[in-house]
């Protein structure tokens, strides 16, 4: 029988929206699903979780979960899908589900498919779609072999469905032993305050025709204008405008929000890699031949500098 136990993400007190990503989907296909909760008091969550769909929610809540460590969360999920019997483990594609999928994968002794773009489930028959080189070309993968299925899936690729309110079936998990070989003092954050890109529903992202942090400081009135992440270009964060935890493409964040701003961004592939999985893609480029329009939906071919501002403008007037 098939069921699906989805490893849930918690960022200041909340589950990340792509879990909940997850668990709707898993839920539009009424297929048997269960989650499996770490960290250090997260507890208060499992209900959330079983507002959209989660049958039973796995706890593992303890101030020695509170930092991500791959060898105590590999135990912690191992155990909460073997006390579930799941035939599937879901994850996000975000950081953490990046470390830990092949971990789990390798502890369970099977294969996985990560970073997914398009999934289709028939019972434990699965169609995954993923992109590779860049973007250059997707592939379709399935699984070939028996065992549990092990895969991630990137943000924003499935939709998310309003919940029920409901009470958590909660069973709580057995902490696993500290891992001597490895201990995490502390995570250092960049301070700010800034809309989180992978939860970010709307992005507007600049590039090297911003010219320098003047034109950073022209750009960002407008993600402020419509409640959007700000996200850059790694040229922007190379040259040090902005910091590398904004950086948007293959070796920054790979995103796929509702709405994608790009902003003086010429569209190389690096950058294309991390975004094009957006719904919908705007560019502002004063080169009519610029890569980017090729993948947007929406183009102005103008001077940033004057369009920007008028767009700002527009926006305010529609706030009123």
């Amino acid at each position: 029988m098939t069921k699906i136990l989805v490893v849930a993400e918690v960022k200041d007190s909340e589950i990340k929206k792509p879990t909940l990503e997850l668990l709707s989907y898993a839920n539009s296909l009424s297929l048997e699903t269960d989650a499996v909760l770490i960290g250090d008091g997260v507890s208060g969550q499992a209900d959330v979780l079983a507002g959209y769909g989660a049958k039973k929610v796995y706890v593992a809540d303890d101030p020695s979960l509170g930092l991500y460590s791959t060898s105590a969360y590999t135990s912690v999920v191992a155990d909460a899908a073997s006390q579930s019997g799941a035939s599937q483990i879901w994850l996000t594609s975000s950081e953490t589900g990046k470390d830990l999928t092949p971990r789990i994968a390798a502890r369970l002794g099977v294969g996985a498919i990560t970073d997914i773009t398009k999934l289709e489930v028939n019972g434990d028959n699965i169609k995954a779609s993923r992109p590779a080189m860049a973007t250059k070309v997707i592939q379709e993968c399935s699984f070939t072999q028996g065992g549990v299925r092990v895969l991630s899936v990137r943000g924003g690729a499935l939709d998310v469905i309003p919940a029920d309110a409901a009470s958590a079936d909660a069973v709580s998990l057995s902490i696993p032993e500290k891992d001597l070989r490895a201990a995490i003092k502390e995570v250092v954050s960049e301070a700010g305050g800034e809309i989180d890109l992978n939860e970010a529903n709307i992005i507007v992202s600049v590039g090297r025709g911003v010219k320098g942090p003047e034109g950073v400081d022209l750009v960002k009135p407008l993600a402020q204008a419509i409640g959007a992440g700000f996200g850059a270009s790694r040229a922007v964060c190379d040259a040090g405008w902005m910091p590398h935890s904004s950086q948007v493409g293959q070796t920054g964040k790979v995103v796929a929000p509702a709405v994608y701003f790009a902003i003086g961004i010429s569209g190389a592939i690096q950058h294309l890699a991390g975004m094009s999985g957006s719904k919908l893609i705007v560019a502002v480029n004063k080169d009519p031949d610029a890569p980017i329009f090729k993948v947007a939906d929406y183009g102005i071919v103008g001077d940033l500098f004057k369009v920007v501002p008028i767009l700002i403008e527009e926006v305010q007037k529609i706030k009123g």
